[in-house]
């Protein structure tokens, strides 16, 4: 909690909440399916929060061997999924497989009488993602998006200040992402249709969504590029503007900067604006400015392993609490119809209006 006097500027706020939530204890006991890169920012978040990893599966033993050994030792290892869904003991299934064959996890977890937390993004069409939603929710189940940027402290911090009204209400967005994306070349990242704008740029697709909730978006355009002498085969540079009644946003991404790493978000309203600014995810510094004057919000924590704090800290308060995650799937398909609508726009040059487009669509972009 930070009230206004733990701020520094003469701008007065009013109290802000913006941490990862606690679960009470004991919490449901968690199986963890897929243990590739990403599952290590996961498990760290899950071992600082005290929380309880019981079962860990990848088709490779010896990568859930390793994740065991790292940061669960009793842990169950299995190669099959359906070993570990057959558990009664796991009440929580975190699904951190790549998007080919997650629906149909989340579907067998779902069946199995499991909550989910799936990877983002949890479905790469909106019928099979509508179908999960209502799966989950004729289940009496939560079916939750690992969308970690909901609970990364410059974007959390700057969400709640929005929602508290402080700058009234948000007319613009700007939003600046370079930085060095070079680590997927030679991954299977290669072979990622929309590498940049979709399995990237999904994080502020969905801060977009969830900063402009109830309000149209009515058009969204895109195009991407390729960097000069860039070693992915995957566009590297992406620009989206999407536009609503009183509304403008803008995203630039450019994944081939690794000589000039920047990471900027300006969001104006009617009353003031909100600033972020800093070079990568981890270290920026958040700015209020209004006609009362200015403030600046302190931050603690980093882009993953305080965002995977809170993407499953609040699952589990979901279901102890036996209310809607603020990351349900179902508040994420408007996320995806976004996202879906800038892909199929930098397909076309044409503008697009979000959910018109049901799927992600395969890109028809020549290489440079």
């Amino acid at each position: 909690m930070i009230g206004a006097d733990e701020g520094c500027g003469d701008l007065q706020l009013p109290a802000l909440n913006f941490a990862p939530p606690k679960p009470q204890d004991p919490t449901p006991k968690i199986g963890l399916v897929g243990c590739g890169g990403i599952s290590e920012s996961h498990l760290a978040a899950y071992r600082r929060c005290g929380l309880d990893v019981v079962a860990l599966c990848s088709r490779d033993p010896s990568k859930a061997a390793e994740r065991a050994k790292q940061f669960y030792p009793r842990a169950q290892v299995f190669t099959d999924h359906r070993e570990l869904l057959q558990l009664d003991s796991v009440r929580v299934v975190d699904i951190a497989t790549h998007p080919a064959g997650r629906a149909l996890l989340i579907e067998e977890s779902l069946l199995a009488g499991k909550h989910v937390l799936s990877q983002k993004p949890f479905a790469l069409d909106l019928t099979i993602g509508r179908g999960l939603v209502e799966l989950a929710e004729r289940s009496g189940l939560k079916l939750a998006v690992n969308q970690n940027g909901r609970w990364a402290p410059h974007l959390a911090a700057m969400r709640e200040l929005a929602a508290k009204g402080v700058i009234g209400l948000v007319e613009e967005v700007d939003l600046s992402i370079a930085w060095d994306h070079s680590w997927t070349v030679g991954t299977a990242f290669d072979e990622t249709p929309f590498l940049v704008l979709f399995d990237f740029g999904v994080h502020w697709f969905d801060f977009v969504a969830t900063l402009t909730a109830f309000r149209e978006i009515e058009s969204v355009s895109a195009t991407v590029a390729f960097s000069e002498g860039q070693r992915s085969p995957q566009p590297m540079k992406a620009e989206v503007f999407m536009v609503g009644p009183d509304l403008s946003v803008r995203i630039a991404f450019d994944g081939d900067s690794a000589d000039h790493q920047r990471d900027a978000t300006l969001i104006r309203g009617s009353a003031g604006s909100l600033m972020s600014e800093g070079p990568d995810l981890q270290r920026q510094e958040v700015t209020v400015r209004a006609a009362e004057g200015r403030a600046q919000i302190p931050l603690s924590g980093d882009w993953f392993t305080t965002g995977f704090e809170g993407t499953m800290c609040e699952l589990l308060c979901a279901v102890q609490q036996d209310r809607p995650p603020l990351h349900s799937a179902r508040d994420n398909l408007r996320t995806l119809e976004l996202a879906f609508a800038a892909c199929e726009s930098a397909n076309t040059g044409v503008q697009v209006r979000p959910g018109s487009v049901s799927e992600l669509p395969q890109p028809c972009i020549e290489g440079s």
